[in-house]
């Protein structure tokens, strides 16, 4: 359907979009590279957000995408996989690597940005299907891209201890939905293929948010602030889709 602005319309509001996410990105990983004294708690926002992300947001929308295509059980086992495939990867990189962990903080934080072009892509094929879900979506993404951005240069940092290397993934990060949305405009992606890859990367940050954020905020400071942070991570992520479903 197209837009009642037209097509010109339309593309300027998608360059808006992709520009407001980068936007929106930057200020989450600036804040995080602000208040890196309090990374601990950063770190624990980051979880619940990361894991809030793969539960109320990723899996639902896989579901919804992919239950005319496939089962239920099939797509909660392309979770499974997504999981299991990114600790092969990551105890591959960690051996590789002799022990350091700059690998792995490449790995994490290139997996969110992944997830960011996603987000674009998704933008741009949902206003191919109509103008009101490509306007539900954008309105998603825009909700949860301070926190990607936190979360992105978190991961990098907790890995590498390197600002410069989190401000390059920051960047990257920033600019993925624009490139995702670009990338719309050349291709049709299925709902059904879109759905399975919504499923993996549920996988991908269930991992990453349970087998090292959650930790490493815990053992930077054991108190119960730092738990807090966590459940107010995933506490923000479900305001926000519930926020962005009206």
């Amino acid at each position: 359907m197209d837009p009642p602005f037209g097509a010109h319309g339309m593309d300027a509001l998608l360059l808006l979009v992709g520009l407001a996410a980068g936007v929106a990105t930057i200020l989450g990983g600036t804040f995080a590279l602000r208040f890196e004294n309090r990374i601990h708690l950063i770190l624990g926002f980051s979880a619940g957000a990361v894991i809030g992300v793969a539960l109320l947001d990723l899996l639902p929308e896989a579901l919804e995408l992919g239950r005319r295509a496939y089962d239920l059980t099939n797509i909660t086992a392309v979770v499974a996989v997504g999981f299991v495939g990114y600790l092969v990867v990551d105890r591959a990189f960690l051996i590789a690597s002799a022990g350091r962990k700059g690998a792995r903080g490449h790995l994490g934080a290139g997996s969110l940005t992944l997830h960011s072009l996603l987000d674009g892509l998704g933008v741009g094929l949902g206003f191919q299907v109509s103008t009101g879900v490509g306007v539900v979506l954008g309105i998603a993404v825009l909700a949860h891209d301070f926190a990607d951005g936190v979360n992105t240069v978190n991961v990098s940092l907790l890995a590498t201890g390197d600002p410069k290397t989190a401000r390059r993934w920051l960047i990257a990060d920033a600019t993925a939905p624009l490139a995702g949305i670009g990338a719309s405009r050349l291709l049709t992606l299925s709902q059904a293929h879109l759905a399975l890859v919504m499923a993996a990367f549920g996988g991908f940050f269930l991992y990453i948010g349970a087998s090292e954020l959650i930790p490493d905020s815990h053992r930077r400071h054991p108190r119960a602030w730092t738990t807090a942070a966590t459940v107010l991570g995933v506490t923000a992520i479900y305001l926000v889709i519930r926020l962005a479903a009206f």
